[in-house]
């Protein structure tokens, strides 16, 4: 076989489908939760979101890479998936930005990655069925030694995913947004002499608290399972609940960390921080079927009857069944009517299911943040 030739990789499913391919990333085999998203660029993004940890993504469309990879364009500090599928890896990247191929970054990274299946009908499996456990490996080809594995892997339910993500300590935060936000080429600067942002890091993507600090914040980041105690010892004129991975039900010492500070400081929620902030006021959350992930996903501010285009990734909502007087809701996805934001009617703490950093919009939800500026000034 010439040394050239590509690598055999393997998908395998839970129900026992397998999808045979081509490596593009590191040798080796990984497991998690095979789900998918409908994004047309942002793949390194997706890869670098601490919110996909323990999930191998596929991507929708047919082709990905064609821009390469940077630095700058990460999450976080390494790609945070558990595996990577696409139908084709462009072999060249075409941006004067690219430092590496796509096939380079996965290999740098040591992130197992298949090329090659027909990710139409994996896809459409999957929203069939619902996301499945899988099993991704070039070193195991043996389709029912795979299909076991993969029917043995944890999953996520029940899961504290948010220990495997969450930093080891307290840091302060100060680089503000990309030039590349803003239209003019002007990005805000961070003066850090604004409102003090206590952030709760469940798996923080950086563009969040690039936010908070070019609009002049002082941002200190703490890690998840601060105590509420802690976190009012900081004086912090608001506090940020993140975005992170997996069930918010077993992270239940954040929850009593949120019930602790609720009515003390504006609080403010994202993602995963949405679901906790409803748990903690009483709600309840469950698992979608194959959840929401994707930069174009519409949703209605109920408050003001205006649709903003989200960028999404959970397979965790709220319940509305379970919705306790304390919280209205104030966002619904036009998609499938779930909810994606909650408010405290009593209390300066809101969320949202969504992430208004991104730039799906791309800059519908900004908002969000100046609302919250506006309820930690007037605090």
């Amino acid at each position: 076989m010439p040394s050239n030739a590509p690598t055999a990789a393997k998908l395998a499913l839970e129900d026992g489908t397998v999808y045979a391919g081509q490596a593009i990333g590191a040798a080796g085999e990984v497991d998690g939760e095979v789900c998918f998203n409908t994004s047309m660029t942002g793949y390194q993004e997706v890869l670098t979101d601490p919110s996909y940890r323990g999930q191998i993504v596929t991507m929708t469309y047919p082709q990905i890479g064609n821009y390469g990879a940077c630095d700058a364009d990460a999450e976080s500090a390494r790609p945070q998936v558990a595996g990577f599928v696409v139908r084709e890896e462009s072999r060249t990247a075409s941006n004067f930005r690219s430092e590496l191929t796509l096939g380079e970054y996965l290999k740098k990274h040591n992130v197992v990655a298949i090329e090659g299946i027909d990710t139409r009908a994996l896809v459409r499996r999957l929203r069939t069925a619902g996301a499945m456990r899988g099993v991704l490996s070039t070193v195991d080809l043996d389709d029912a030694s795979l299909v076991a594995k993969a029917k043995a892997s944890p999953g996520l339910v029940g899961r504290d995913l948010v220990r495997e993500v969450t930093p080891g300590e307290a840091t302060s935060w100060s680089q503000p947004l990309s030039n590349w936000t803003q239209l003019d080429g002007g990005g805000a600067q961070a003066s850090g002499d604004g409102p003090h942002v206590v952030a709760l890091d469940f798996g923080m993507k950086w563009n969040i608290p690039r936010h908070f600090a070019g609009r002049g914040c002082r941002v200190t980041v703490v890690p998840g399972d601060t105590s509420a105690a802690d976190i009012l010892a900081r004086e912090p004129d608001g506090v940020f609940l993140s975005n992170g991975p997996g069930d918010p039900e077993p992270v239940g010492y954040a929850v009593e960390t949120i019930r602790g500070v609720i009515g003390d400081t504006p609080v403010f929620g994202i993602c995963l921080g949405h679901q906790l902030l409803s748990l903690a006021c009483g709600a309840k959350t469950f698992k979608m079927k194959f959840g929401h992930r994707g930069a174009n996903h519409p949703v209605q501010d109920l408050t003001t009857g205006k649709v903003e285009i989200t960028c999404q990734n959970h397979g965790f909502a709220v319940d509305p069944e379970s919705m306790p007087s304390d919280l209205e809701v104030t966002h619904r996805s036009l998609n499938d009517g779930s909810i994606e934001g909650v408010a405290h009617r009593s209390a300066p703490a809101f969320s949202v299911q969504y992430h208004p950093e991104a730039s799906a919009g791309p800059h519908d939800s900004h908002y969000l943040f100046e609302r919250f500026l506006s309820a930690m000034r007037g605090s």
